[in-house]
């Protein structure tokens, strides 16, 4: 390892799922359908809203940028694992190891900022309808969505310039299935202050602020349709931001299962229990970039029609 990297370990070992041989085909047919499936689904979503003129608006230019961070979210982690399911040993260079986890902080700090923004959007289309037009522009969606993505790289990249000023001396087992933030700074033989502090600074912004907006947006949403008399009028307006909600339940509600658990519970190793619980944790932090554009298409009535109407371009389909 060259001096510059400040390590004497060259690669690491990810510790996975499970060693039990017996479960390593079944998980890696399970994982491989839920990629297959996170893949299609998003190219499908961000192609649809692409090519339907109906779906060319600022509600849906920024779930097709949500679409395209899942859909990277999930190849930054998913094929690596794959392979270890069909390998005896589980390696991963230095350089691999921190370039994941480059990648992988970029793509959910991005998710985050993401779903505030479409918060924000489903606020000004409810309580300001009239100044929807002004507010939501072209350009001011491109420089939101510009500033998500500055976000991403600069949380990505102040954590991965940190990691990489830490040594990792003769531990370099992981105990995870991919190379994240927390299970690296177990393996430090070095101080890890700095590292700490980063971490509780980037979690207030990029954790902490996109939740407040999120809810704050929310609140003022669910004042406004309240305020709505009729019946429908409140169904409609709530149906908009429908979709929205099941998609931030999972997003957090999956990252709140992934990083909170008790820690006897993540101290497992051994056993099928353990190897089961644990599947059932990282199927929730995978399945999240498959569920976004089923929760979006199943529960849109746009979506689906503007899928009909390609299909119908596509194949000749009959109109119904």
């Amino acid at each position: 390892m060259t001096a510059g990297n400040h390590s004497t370990v060259t690669e690491f070992i990810l510790a996975g799922l499970t060693e039990s041989p017996e479960l390593q085909l079944p998980l890696f047919f399970l994982f491989l359908g839920v990629y297959v499936v996170t893949v299609v689904g998003n190219l499908a979503m961000i192609t649809l809203i692409g090519l339907s003129a109906q779906l060319h608006n600022p509600m849906y230019y920024f779930l097709s940028n949500l679409s395209f961070i899942d859909l990277c979210h999930s190849t930054v982690i998913t094929p690596k694992m794959l392979v270890n399911f069909v390998t005896e040993r589980n390696f991963i260079s230095y350089q691999a190891c921190m370039t994941q986890l480059y990648f992988f902080l970029v793509f959910v700090i991005s998710e985050c900022h993401m779903l505030a923004i479409m918060a924000y959007d489903r606020y000004v289309a409810i309580c300001n309808p009239l100044l929807y037009n002004v507010t939501m522009s072209y350009q001011v969606c491109s420089r939101l969505v510009v500033g998500v993505y500055i976000m991403g790289l600069t949380g990505a990249t102040a954590h991965t310039g940190c990691m990489l000023r830490v040594l990792f001396c003769k531990a370099d087992r992981i105990n995870h299935y991919f190379c994240d933030l927390f299970p690296l700074l177990e393996l430090s033989c070095s101080s890890t202050y700095i590292n700490e502090v980063v971490v509780l600074c980037f979690s207030a912004f990029n954790i902490l602020a996109p939740s407040l907006m999120i809810l704050s947006s929310y609140i003022f949403i669910m004042a406004s349709i309240l305020r709505i008399r009729s019946t429908e009028g409140r169904c409609k307006a709530f149906s908009t931001c429908s979709s929205h909600i099941s998609a931030v339940a999972v997003f957090f509600g999956s990252a709140a299962f992934m990083y909170l658990q008790p820690s006897s519970v993540s101290s497992m190793n051994q056993g099928k229990v353990s190897s089961v619980f644990y599947t059932i944790i990282v199927l929730n932090n995978l399945v999240t970039p498959m569920l976004n554009p089923l929760i979006y298409s199943l529960r849109n009535k746009e979506v689906k029609y503007s899928l009909r109407k390609v299909l119908q371009q596509v194949a000749f389909l009959p109109e119904q």
